[in-house]
C-alpha cells in the first residue's frame, strides 16, 4: 500500500512549499531475448553485449504543492506507473531523484499490498502499521473504514474471495483513512460501481480541503479535469506537457486523432478561428464557428429554456465522401456536458469535393445550469478520424433566475399534497 518514507527539511524546498519533487528521473531496464543471455553477459570471456536498453522513464522533472492534485495523463507504456512507482519508494530509479516529506499512502496495482489469505480486516490493520498507525489510531479509524467500502460481512472473510470491485472499496478506504500527507492513486477508480465511483469523488474533494496532496493516474479524462489542478501528459517515458487539465487533455485527444489519420496538406492561406487546441488532417477546414439566438444573432450568453443554434461552416480541401460535423459543449472545468454529431442525428452529408463548402446547424433547447460553458466543434471522416477539430472554439454564458445545482435544468414541476 505504501511507506513512511525520512522526513527531511531544506531551505530551497520550503521555499518552494513542495510534498513531492521528482528531479531528472530517468529507468531503465535491460531487455534480453532469452534469459541465458542474462548470464553469459555476465561472463568475463564472452565480451559482448547481450541486451537492448529499454528507457521506461527519460528525464522526468517536476514538482507537486501541499494539497495540490496532480492527474497524470497518457497511453499504454508511456511510464505513468513506473513513474508512481517510483514517487513511492516501491522502484528505485536509474538516474534522478525522488524526494518527498509526510505519510505516502498508495493505490497501485489491483492486488498489491493485501495478503489474499488474511481477512479484510486483518488486512486493513496489517497494512495501517505498515503506514505507521498504532494499534489504537487503527482501532479508532477502522468503523470508518469500513463503512466507506461498504463490504459487510465480508470485511471478516479471506480477500481472495472479494470480486475485483469488493477489493478496490477496502484498499482505498483503507488509503485515504489513514491520514496520509501524499496519496497516490492509479486507475484504482476504474473498477467499481456508480455509486461507489462518485463517493471516491466527494472524498478526493474532502481530501484536498484538507490539504492532502494526491497523484493520481486515470484513462478517465473527464475525472482528471474535474479533480486535478494541473495535469501532465506523458508519451514515451518524458513529459509532453504541463498545465491546466483541460488544455493537457484537450492536447491528449488531439495527439489520438493525429495518430489515427494520413496527413492531407490544408490549401496555403486557408483561415479560420482558432481554439485552444486544434488538430486534424486538413481533409476540410472550420472557417467559422457560431452559437445563435431565436433571433438568428450571434449570442455571447444564452438563457436557460431558451432556442439555440450552433452553426458550423466547412470548406473541403479534398473529396470527401460522408463526412461528419459535430459539436461538444463542455463546462467551466472541462467536463463534456453535450456533445452530438451529422451521424448521431442520423444525417448522411454525401458526396463533397475540394473547394466546396458546408454549413451545419444544431438546434437544440438549451437546458444548462447558469455558469460559463465552451463550445468545441468538428469535421471528421466516417470512420471517425478527425479532418479539422477545434477545441473550445468560443465561450458562452447561461443565466437562469433559478439557483439550481448540477449541470442540466430539467424543469421539474412540483405537485404537493397534505395527507
Amino acid at each position: 500500500m505504501g511507506r513512511k518514507p525520512r522526513r527531511w527539511r531544506c531551505a530551497w524546498y520550503s521555499r518552494l512549499d513542495a510534498v513531492v519533487l521528482v528531479q531528472k528521473v530517468s529507468k531503465l531496464y535491460p531487455l534480453y531475448r532469452r534469459p541465458s543471455d542474462r548470464i553469459l553477459e555476465q561472463l568475463p570471456l564472452v565480451g559482448r553485449r547481450r541486451h537492448a536498453d529499454f528507457w521506461a522513464l527519460r528525464d522526468v522533472s517536476f514538482s507537486v504543492e501541499r494539497g495540490e492534485t496532480l492527474g497524470i495523463v497518457g497511453p499504454n507504456g508511456s511510464g505513468k506507473s513506473t513513474l508512481l512507482q517510483i514517487v513511492c519508494g516501491i522502484l528505485e530509479p536509474t538516474r534522478g531523484r525522488v524526494l518527498a516529506e509526510g505519510r505516502i499512502a498508495a493505490l497501485l496495482e489491483l492486488g498489491a499490498g493485501f495478503n489474499p489469505e488474511f481477512t479484510g480486516r486483518e488486512n486493513v490493520f496489517l497494512n495501517s502499521e505498515i503506514l505507521g498507525l498504532s494499534r489504537k489510531e487503527i482501532e479508532k479509524a477502522f468503523s470508518r473504514i469500513a463503512a466507506f467500502a461498504d463490504i459487510g460481512e465480508f470485511i471478516d472473510r479471506p480477500v481472495k474471495e472479494y470480486s475485483s470491485g469488493m477489493y478496490v472499496r477496502l484498499a482505498f478506504s483503507t488509503a485515504i483513512h489513514v491520514d496520509p500527507d501524499i496519496l497516490i492513486v492509479d486507475e484504482a477508480l476504474a473498477v467499481g460501481d456508480a455509486i461507489f465511483a462518485n463517493r471516491c469523488v466527494q472524498k478526493f474533494e474532502e481530501l484536498k480541503q484538507r490539504k492532502v496532496t494526491v497523484l493520481f493516474v486515470s484513462h478517465d479524462l473527464g475525472l482528471v479535469k474535474r479533480l486535478s489542478d494541473r495535469a501532465i501528459l506523458m508519451l514515451g517515458g518524458r513529459v509532453e506537457c504541463e498545465g491546466a487539465p483541460k488544455d493537457v487533455v484537450n492536447r491528449y485527444i488531439g495527439l489520438v486523432h493525429e495518430w489515427q489519420k494520413t496527413p492531407v496538406s490544408p490549401r496555403p492561406g486557408a483561415g479560420g478561428p482558432e481554439g485552444s487546441f486544434r488538430h486534424g488532417d486538413g481533409a476540410s477546414r472550420i472557417v467559422s464557428a457560431e452559437l445563435l439566438d431565436p433571433d438568428q444573432r450571434p449570442a455571447a450568453s444564452v438563457e436557460t429554456g431558451g432556442a439555440v443554434t450552433a452553426r458550423v461552416r466547412a470548406r473541403f480541401e479534398a473529396d470527401v465522401e460522408r463526412p461528419i460535423v459535430g459539436m461538444l459543449i463542455r463546462n467551466r472545468l472541462g467536463v463534456d456536458v453535450f456533445g452530438t454529431n451529422t451521424r448521431i442525428e442520423g444525417q448522411d452529408l454525401g458526396s463533397f469535393r475540394r473547394g466546396e463548402t458546408i454549413e451545419v446547424d444544431f438546434h437544440f433547447e438549451c437546458r444548462l445550469t447558469r455558469q460559463e460553458y465552451t463550445l468545441t466543434v468538428a469535421t471528421q471522416h466516417s470512420d471517425g478520424s478527425s479532418q479539422d477539430w477545434l477545441d473550445d472554439v468560443l465561450q458562452f454564458t447561461v443565466v437562469d433566475a433559478q439557483d439550481i445545482a448540477g449541470l442540466t435544468n430539467l424543469k421539474a414541476r412540483v405537485a404537493w399534497r397534505k395527507l
